[in-house]
């Protein structure tokens, strides 16, 4: 997919389980949430892997170990090996690792799992300002991550100690709902120091860089949920992406999406990796999909016909991108949207 302006999603005569070599795929909103599996996930993900489509897992929670992920999904119902998990704490652990000595101390700022990631590029994390730390490395340490971390971190930002960051998500999903993620924790030391770090996470160019070098893909394809990380990612990366409405975004926010967060693809849930995806053609001055024709009026977007709900979003997804071009798309979808139930 080049950088250019998406003006409809694209469709595939092929299942795109076929069509791609390797699904690069988010996990929270995507394969689970709150902990337990989203519906259809699993047996959409037995039956790609069955096919011959390669599967990894591309998470920007630095907090767990690749071990302890591949552990949660295979209790799951999805076995997985700590080599197809890759997090943002490897990301930035490889980021850090070009830019300072081999063997170099680095001030953790978070969880078990960016510990192991700096081990595993030969770096020594060290827990205090006062160790003499060539780097910050800052990511997401849960709930329970001490107040006084944030001040570490701080007196060493302040120090003119590089500062490095797993990732910028201000938000993470949890069982009881929305709760702050490492942007928040991110903000607090940039609020105390006035610096910026370098953040390696998604969407950025160091985790999809990250990724490829460990999987290997030639024809990924990434899915996600998030239009801000997983669909800019993979603009960034040029590569295409496959949307699942089983997370944070709704049709609302897809009509109105800027060209980088455009996905390639949209569906339901994991389902559609293992179908061919409908065309959207030009018709009547507006668009068409499966039953569907959507034009954009004076006042806002305009619906006609029956079927598939998704295949009348596919249709206003059309509409409302060559409507806004380049930029944010303003007009009313809301009628639209209500007779999709969306």
């Amino acid at each position: 997919m080049s950088q250019s302006v998406r003006t409809r999603p694209e469709g595939s005569g092929q299942a795109l389980s076929e069509a791609y070599d390797t699904a690069l795929l988010d996990l929270d909103g995507v394969v689970y949430a709150g902990g337990s599996a989203i519906v259809h996930a699993v047996e959409s993900l037995a039956t790609a892997r069955a096919g011959g489509m390669r599967l990894a897992y591309v998470t920007n929670n630095a907090l767990r170990t690749p071990d302890t992920v591949a552990d949660h999904l295979t209790e799951l119902g999805i076995p997985t090996e700590a080599g197809e998990v890759i997090t943002s704490a490897q990301a930035v652990a490889r980021l850090i690792s070009e830019q300072v000595p081999a063997g170099a101390r680095v001030l953790v700022i978070g969880g078990e799992g960016l510990r192991v990631a700096l081990r595993e590029r030969g770096l020594e994390p060290v827990e205090s300002a006062d160790d003499d730390p060539v780097a910050v490395v800052q990511g997401f340490g849960g709930p329970d991550l001490p107040w006084g971390r944030f001040a570490e971190a701080s007196y060493a930002v302040a120090r003119g100690v590089p500062w490095f960051a797993s990732n910028t998500d201000l938000t993470i999903p949890s069982g009881r709902g929305i709760a702050p993620g490492n942007g928040a924790a991110v903000e607090v030391v940039r609020i105390a120091t006035g610096a910026e770090p370098q953040v390696a996470g998604k969407p950025l160019p160091p985790m999809h860089r990250e990724t490829i070098l460990r999987t290997g893909a030639e024809r990924p394809l990434v899915v996600g949920d998030r239009l801000d990380t997983d669909i800019e990612g993979a603009f960034n990366g040029e590569v295409d992406s496959l949307l699942v409405l089983t997370g944070v975004t709704d049709g609302a926010q897809l009509l109105a999406a800027p060209p980088q967060h455009r996905p390639t693809y949209v569906d339901a849930d994991l389902r559609g990796m293992l179908t061919g995806q409908p065309e959207v053609t030009e018709a009547d001055g507006g668009f068409r999909c499966g039953g569907w024709t959507a034009t954009a009026g004076t006042d806002g977007l305009e619906l006609d016909g029956e079927g598939a709900a998704l295949d009348g979003l596919r249709a206003l997804c059309a509409a409302a991108w060559t409507a806004a071009g380049a930029g944010t798309c303003e007009l009313d979808g809301g009628k639209a949207l209500a007779r999709l139930g969306l």
